[in-house]
């Protein structure tokens, strides 16, 4: 009996799936912790809740505790708290929509919060791994380089590129992967003036998504860890890609992005899998996961603020309204925006998921 091809075949199949089995359980703990936020923030209001669940679709597991059930579905695409009063009216004083509109509002905001603060913790992570703390002044050049071919020089401190307005490493980063011709405005500080560069070149290369990327040709410099630079760096870094959402988002509107850029569920677990694989094949370190995780984390914190018909955001803009009126909107008609906004949301996730599974097909 011959046994080893089936042991090579038990650990390559193995080696494969235990990046998507971490990936899902990230994506479950960024999913859980959102959850986990609605469902603390009603408890401490008093509000009931009728099921707390991890996953869409068909339970796989469920549990009745108290009053609230408790759920594992088998799609671990998202999750949800459903409260008493949540979608209609209800006599039961602890429902959701009986309370306060300022305890409506932290409940409905918490979610948020806790993909923001998870995020927050990453970067912090991540920020206390580096060696050096960058900063936004110029250090050196690669040999060649052309943006010093067009007015940045050493020393200077970047303060704005092509309008916004520059804070911390990343922000540079971030500005500059936002334009595709390589040519931007740049307002740098200069031995103590502003000084404003018009129309500086970098290189471009393509790139494999049909994308130009653009070839940093600078070096920044780097400082010395202390407590209070890791964590005011981690705070504009947070911040720097949480702005990140809104800038993409107008990127997408303007048509700089299509929906062909855009990962939903199945691609962001493909990323976080691809690049677990990497950093464990090629000994790198697991901080390009660790990045991934916090932007994915503060992109869902951000995303569910928008003020869209069905997200977090959407229900804070009718909870404000209620704030200003001194009475909330019916719930028939919130209702009937919520589920109109719930439908194109899932029409988009369709889309969005057809792609990622052409993506992963082709690639």
């Amino acid at each position: 009996m011959n046994i080893l091809p089936l042991a090579i075949d038990i650990a390559s199949v193995w080696n494969k799936t235990w990046p998507i089995l971490m990936a899902i359980l990230f994506f479950g703990l960024i999913i859980g912790l959102h959850e986990l936020g609605h469902f603390l923030s009603a408890k401490l209001f008093g509000v009931k809740v009728n099921e707390f669940s991890l996953g869409m679709g068909p339970a796989i597991f469920k549990k009745q505790k108290g009053e609230t059930k408790y759920a594992l579905r088998l799609l671990p695409v998202g999750g949800y708290v459903s409260m008493e009063g949540e979608d209609e009216a209800s006599d039961d004083e602890r429902a959701f929509c009986n309370k306060k509109w300022w305890k409506k509002f932290i409940i409905v905001v918490a979610g948020a919060v806790m993909n923001l603060v998870l995020g927050f913790i990453f970067v912090i992570i991540l920020t206390s791994m580096d060696k050096l703390i960058g900063t936004t002044q110029i250090h050196s050049f690669y040999e060649n380089a052309t943006s010093a071919q067009y007015g940045l020089e050493v020393g200077d401190t970047i303060k704005e590129i092509n309008g916004t307005n520059i804070y911390s490493s990343r922000d540079i980063s971030y500005a500059l992967q936002r334009d595709e011709d390589g040519i931007y405005d740049f307002t740098v500080e200069r031995n103590g003036t502003d000084v404003e560069l018009t129309d500086v070149h970098f290189e471009t290369k393509p790139g494999e998504n049909g994308h130009n990327t653009i070839v940093f040709d600078f070096i920044i410099v780097g400082v010395e860890k202390t407590p209070l630079n890791v964590l005011s760096t981690a705070v504009l870094d947070t911040v720097s890609t949480a702005r990140l959402v809104w800038l993409t988002l107008f990127d997408l509107i303007t048509g700089h992005y299509g929906l062909n850029d855009l990962s939903g569920p199945i691609g962001t677990v493909s990323i976080i899998a691809e690049t677990t694989t990497q950093a464990v094949e090629t000994g790198a370190g697991f901080d390009m996961v660790i990045y991934i995780m916090a932007l994915i984390s503060i992109n869902i914190g951000v995303f569910n603020l928008l003020p869209i018909p069905a997200l977090d955001g959407g229900r804070l803009f009718f909870i404000l309204i209620e704030a200003i009126r001194k009475k909330p909107i019916p719930s028939k008609y919130e209702g009937y925006i919520h589920a109109a906004g719930f439908a194109l949301l899932i029409l988009l996730m369709i889309v969005i998921t057809f792609n990622d599974i052409k993506n992963l097909i082709i690639n």
